[in-house]
């Protein structure tokens, strides 16, 4: 079994914030498919389906962004999913919006829902998705950037990010080697 795990904050005043576009990819990925996270164990909503020929674990945190790992770490013990099946969905500010970035591996880098993670799973060996949403204009600060909700012009370019995300998705579910999917997906959304 593989895991996606997508990352955000719970509750109505973060929906189609930038801090949630991993939890908006889940939610997409679940409406193409016509799924529902309709689970809930350890401060976690969750479904399990099977997409493209293999069965997933898909995972929203219930918790707050900063202690992700609280919700996930338990769920993939309960699942009995290696770190090295999971992939997970968040956003990167050191990126320009319509940027993805496949990883294998790698450090927190300032983001405190994968500094959750890596602590709770104790490496940081497992694959990632990070999803542009650009740095702060001026000298708004960090915090009010990331719980903005996008604009409308920016949810076109957004839009086109999650189609593209949920494609790096699927393909990571067909088995395709990790280094391909990188090397497919990898880069702008045109």
């Amino acid at each position: 079994m593989k895991c996606i795990v997508g990352l955000g904050n719970i509750g109505r005043k973060f929906e189609h914030t930038r801090h949630n576009i991993g939890f908006m990819v889940i939610d997409e990925l679940c409406q193409k498919h016509g799924l529902e996270l309709d689970k809930q164990k350890f401060n976690g909503l969750y479904t399990i389906a099977t997409i493209k020929g293999e069965k997933v674990l898909l995972i929203e945190p219930m918790t707050y962004m900063n202690l992700s790992g609280e919700a996930v770490r338990p769920l993939i013990d309960y699942y009995k999913v290696t770190t090295e099946d999971i992939l997970v969905l968040y956003d990167d500010l050191d990126m320009p919006p319509g940027r993805l970035r496949l990883r294998p591996k790698g450090s927190a880098g300032g983001h405190n829902g994968m500094r959750s993670l890596i602590q709770h799973f104790g490496t940081d060996e497992f694959k990632r998705v990070r999803i542009g949403i650009g740095r702060p204009p001026g000298r708004m600060k960090v915090p009010d950037f990331v719980l903005q909700r996008f604009s409308d012009d920016e949810m076109i370019t957004m839009n086109r990010v999650i189609d593209r995300t949920i494609e790096a998705c699927e393909t990571f579910l067909t088995g395709e080697r990790f280094e391909n999917v990188m090397n497919q997906y990898n880069g702008d959304v045109n």
